[in-house]
């Protein structure tokens, strides 16, 4: 887990790739592939990421702080992991969804209700999102973050 702000924001980097990375794989196959082009797939994935590292930044502070309200044992630092996913997740996809149901709209077309299609991302994306970050993202994301940065943002012990 990251343990300033200078890891938390690589640490936020690594975990919007990853879920961005997934999500827009699973909503291309979801969609089809019909208007798929390397172009597009590159300037659509660097624009929601964008968007989602944004949104990511504005939720993580009150996911964490109600992730640190609930009652469990904080000594665990997987239960800690559990609660923030539990916290974050929910968030991120009703608010990514919007950014999905827009898209959508722009490229392909929406049939029917806004309101039913958006209900319809949210459930369809929920059920990728949450163990894609509980069982891939973040244990990928943890890893990264303690073999290549933390190292580089500890302070040289000094010997003497």
């Amino acid at each position: 887990m990251p343990s300033n702000k200078k890891e938390g924001i690589i640490f936020g980097l690594f975990m919007c790739f990853g879920m961005v990375l997934i999500m827009s794989i699973y909503n291309t196959v979801l969609h089809g592939v019909s208007s798929f082009t390397v172009g597009s797939a590159v300037l659509q994935f660097i624009v929601t990421f964008i968007i989602a590292f944004i949104v990511e930044s504005l939720v993580e502070p009150k996911a964490r702080k109600l992730a640190l309200s609930l009652p469990y044992d904080k000594s665990k630092r997987t239960n800690f992991i559990i609660a923030i996913a539990f916290c974050m997740v929910p968030a991120m996809v009703l608010i990514m969804s919007v950014y999905g149901v827009i898209l959508t709209a722009l490229m392909i077309g929406i049939e029917g209700s806004i309101f039913t299609v958006y209900l319809k991302t949210v459930g369809l994306n929920f059920i990728v999102a949450l163990p894609s970050q509980l069982l891939i993202v973040g244990p990928i994301s943890r890893w990264l973050l303690t073999k290549y940065i933390k190292p580089l943002t500890q302070k040289p012990e000094l010997n003497v």
